[in-house]
């Protein structure tokens, strides 16, 4: 992407001495902060307060800016904004994490010791108590609960 494409995409008004491109191809403005611009990548941008250390990387035509923090080995990409005070960090899984795609929701460890299950995420022993409630109220039949409660007895087995 060329300056006058960014300053499009920024929306006009960009001065072109405020903003830096980066040895991975994307675009670094000077209010920013940026350990290593080989990774901020194709028509990526890093604005505003915005940080990124470690091996953390931004590609694709994402956005990091206002006060966010992106650091360790964390990716950013494809079409996703990171703003405010958002942190994302990496570098605590050792291997993927588990994910299994139930037969009505998606289950992953979200974090270590949190299994996220559709759009509810808490630590195992939550699930425990809020489980039963939650597959209630979304008219699980017992052979789902069933599947579900087999899952969290596995993601308490070998997940992180």
């Amino acid at each position: 992407m060329t300056f006058k494409e960014l300053n499009e995409k920024m929306g006009g008004g960009e001065s072109e001495s405020d903003w830096r491109r980066a040895r991975g191809g994307g675009w670094i403005h000077k209010s920013a902060a940026v350990d290593n611009d080989k990774n901020i990548k194709d028509d990526a941008r890093v604005y505003g307060n915005a940080r990124v250390s470690g091996n953390a990387q931004v590609s694709g035509d994402a956005r990091v800016y206002g006060d966010a923090r992106v650091s360790g080995d964390a990716w950013v990409s494809g079409n996703a904004w990171v703003y405010g005070n958002a942190r994302v960090s990496g570098g605590e899984w050792v291997r993927p994490p588990l994910f299994i795609v139930g037969s009505r929701f998606s289950l992953t460890n979200a974090k270590p010791g949190y299994l996220q299950i559709g759009c509810q995420c808490h630590t195992f022993s939550e699930w425990r108590k809020v489980g039963p409630e939650l597959a209630t109220r979304n008219n699980f039949t017992p052979e789902e609960i069933a599947e579900y409660a087999a899952y969290l007895d596995l993601f308490e087995k070998i997940g992180k």
